[in-house]
Formats: C-alpha cells, structure tokens, sequence
C-alpha cells in the first residue's frame, strides 16, 4: 500500500487533517489513514478507540458529512491504526469557509475562477445556464436574436411558429430563461447588445505578429454577441490579415483564403461556443508562416485530444450555447468540428494543425507552408525538452517538478506531460510517495 490520489498517511491525528478530508469529498473520495508514516510504515495511533468516535464527529461537525472509521490492529507489531474513509460528496464541502481538492497525491486550496468553476459543476450547471445578474430584456439585441431566427427556420431547427414577437416569449421557448424567468448568462452572450457590460472577457482579439512575438504590427478587438462574432472575426481576417491568392478554372475567376476557409471557420466556431467565459478572452495571431488560435477552456475529464480526432460524442462546454448555434445550422451536434478542420487543411494540401491544451486552454496551430519541416521541428524540440528531463533525473532522481521545470525552461504542466509520455513509453517510473519518493530510469 502505498500514497496517491485516493490515499494519504499520517502519523498521528491533527484536526488540520479535516483540509485533507474536505479535498477527498471534493475530489473522487479517499481513504486517510492514521497511524502510518510517508513511507508506508505502520507507527500506530495512542487512545485510538477514543480516535474512533472523535474523527467522524469533527467531520460532521465542521464539513458535515459522515465517514466510515475502520480500528485495524496489526499482529506482527501489536500496534493498532485507523482507516478513514470518505465518500465523494455530491455537493461542494468547505473547511472554514474554504475549498479543497486532491490534484494528484497534494491538496489544493481553490480560489477565484477555479472556485466558481467547480462549484457550478458540483451544482449540476454550466456557466452559460446561471442568471445574468442585472441583465433584463432591455439588455437584449432583438436584431440578432430575428438573424438568429431566420438561419433557423432555413436550417429547418426551427419551426416558423418560434418567430413570433414576444422576444421574451422567444427566448424562454429557447431555453435562455431560467425557472424564476431571469435571462441566463447564455441569453447575454449571444444576443446581447453589450455582453462585456456584464461577462468582461466576451471579445475576441486580433493580432498582426512580424518575425517575434514582440513585433505587434497591428491589431483588433471584436466585441459584440457572439452569435455574430464568428462572422465578423471571419470578415476582419479577409479584410486585413489573410491574403487571397487569385487563380482561375477555366474562364472563372476564384479567391481563396490562404487558410481553408471551412478549417478556419470551423475553429473559430469552435472557440467560440466551448470558451470558458469565465477566463480571458481569445486570441488570435497571425504570423508570416502560421495562424495560432487560443481560447481558454479544458477538455472535459475523459476526452484527450488524440480523441477528438476520431469519433466523439459531444460534449460542450456550453450546453445552451452550442443548442443555438446548431439550431442556427453553423455546427452539427456529432462532435465532427475537429475532423471538419483537419480534413479541410488535408483538402488544400497543408500540414496537419497542432491542436493542443496550452496555457489553461486549447489551441490550435494552422501551418501555410506545405513543407512540414516546422512540425518536425516540434518533434524534436519535444524529444529535446524529455532529453533534459531525464539527465535532470539522471543527476538527482528525487528531482521535484518545479525543479525540472527550471531545468526544462518548461512549465509544471509541461513537464507533467512529458512525464506521462516518459511513463507510457516504459522509459521512467515513480518509486514510493511524492513526497519522499524518487524516480527511477529504464535501464535502456
């Protein structure tokens, strides 16, 4: 037996230990044992019947919820230690007010975002269905939500009965109200006449890079509902970013975008409709030799992004959000979008986009040079950054993450990666705890 996600030791009882509790219940459950060093080692537990009835009532005094406690008595050293066992709760659980969660074999304290985040999910909701605060039907742009209706009634997801005049009426009939008849957050996204007034981040920005990321040659901001973002951010790209060569079939005169433009399309769709608009805003940036798109917002717990190249369900980040763009006929409800974007690049003979989770989101990287040297290049910068982690590890293999980070010039979350892929590939494994642990090298 061992420490990890699910299990913790410790040597004595402390009420501090509640914290640990608290992030097990926020988590998937776990197991607390009391008794038993970091190294596995049972040191046993004094007064541990008296232990037995006072740990569950502190837990149900201070975190309000119950957990089992097992007295183990183990014969070979006469010494007597407890188990703790947590369930995961379905609600979110504080300790004084405050948040915890397991993130690997640690505790963490959740504040700001992350805090809001997860106690939506904890409430069953997504950011899009929560009341708009303030917001009334004033607050509403009833130009957009008649744009809206029309693409609908054409895309035959909406019957002619829903355009009626009552925008209310509209609204509610397409879920945007909440029971007790508020707008939702969604509701102001995307029809809004000013969405930024109550949700900041809502804006979608545009960047002209030269030779390095400190070369901004010019820039724009497109603010708005999102429900015409897309176009218009389509719109912005053909007017002033992207060039669109001229070439003719026959006698016709054709100009297309220097990027497919159902690619690009698509991915800005995209990171619309699954942007955590509790996060910044997007970001666009456009250099000589590639178009980097990013959007805040994680893949849900059991997608990869390899799994989003093959058939997926859906799963939206927004569930009220991406229901009208499909209504609106701009996305299918198949989980196809990732597919749509790589076969279209695959079309006009270009690389394959990098689509990765970066810096809290995901981004996506559209190449215009058909030489893939740039992807190779990638490869090996990676092969380069697991070649520093393991002489870091060679020199001392009870290396911490922040240390190799520092020895990468990676970030935590970058190391972790390669980790995993170092792990996968049967190259490294972790011997004991995190905390007093040590990693150890395949001898190939």
């Amino acid at each position: 037996m061992r420490e990890d996600q699910s299990t913790e030791f410790k040597e004595s009882w402390r009420d501090e230990h509640l914290k640990n509790i608290c992030a097990f219940a926020n988590t998937k459950g776990g197991r607390l044992f009391i008794g038993i060093n970091d190294n596995g080692q049972i040191v046993g537990v004094k007064d541990s019947k008296k232990l037995l009835d006072d740990i569950p009532n502190k837990v149900i005094n201070y975190l309000g919820i119950i957990v089992g406690a097992v007295l183990h008595h183990c014969k070979d050293s006469g010494l007597d230690y407890i188990e703790i066992i947590v369930p995961e709760s379905s609600v979110p659980i504080s300790y004084r007010g405050i948040y915890y969660v397991k993130s690997g074999s640690t505790k963490q304290e959740l504040k700001g975002v992350a805090l809001q985040q997860f106690i939506i999910k904890r409430m069953g909701k997504t950011f899009d269905e929560l009341p708009a605060n303030g917001a009334n039907i004033n607050s509403i742009d009833e130009g957009a939500v008649r744009k809206f209706l029309r693409k609908a009634i054409n895309a035959n997801r909406v019957s002619l009965e829903a355009d009626g005049d009552n925008i209310l009426s509209v609204l509610s009939n397409l879920n945007l109200l909440t029971e007790d008849g508020k707008l939702k957050n969604a509701a102001i996204l995307l029809f809004g006449k000013d969405p930024r007034r109550f949700l900041i981040s809502t804006y979608f920005a545009i960047g002209r890079f030269g030779s390095s990321d400190h070369d901004l040659r010019y820039q724009d901001i497109i603010e708005g509902n999102i429900f015409e973002m897309p176009d218009r951010v389509m719109e912005t790209l053909r007017a002033k970013y992207l060039v669109s060569p001229i070439r003719y079939e026959g006698l016709q005169r054709l100009e297309e975008l220097e990027y497919p433009e159902e690619s690009l399309r698509e991915a800005i769709l995209n990171s619309v409709i699954h942007k955590d608009y509790t996060g910044v805003h997007i970001q666009l940036s456009v250099y000589d030799d590639k178009l980097i798109l990013w959007n805040e917002g994680r893949l849900p717990a059991d997608l990869t992004i390899e799994m989003l190249k093959a058939k997926h369900p859906s799963k939206p980040h927004n569930k009220n959000i991406a229901d009208i763009f499909f209504k609106a006929g701009y996305i299918e409800a198949w989980g196809r979008g990732i597919t749509k974007i790589l076969l279209g690049c695959q079309k006009a003979n270009l690389p394959e986009p990098i689509i990765e989770e970066a810096f809290g989101g995901i981004q996506i990287t559209f190449f215009k040079s058909k030489d893939k040297s740039k992807d190779k290049s990638k490869d090996k910068s990676k092969d380069k950054s697991k070649d520093k982690i393991i002489d870091a590890i060679r020199m001392n293999p009870q290396v911490t993450t922040v240390e190799l980070s520092k020895a990468t010039g990676l970030t935590a979350s970058g190391v972790e990666k390669n980790i995993r892929i170092l792990k996968q590939q049967g190259i490294l494994q972790r011997v004991g705890s995190k905390k007093s642990g040590y990693w150890k090298l395949s001898k190939n």
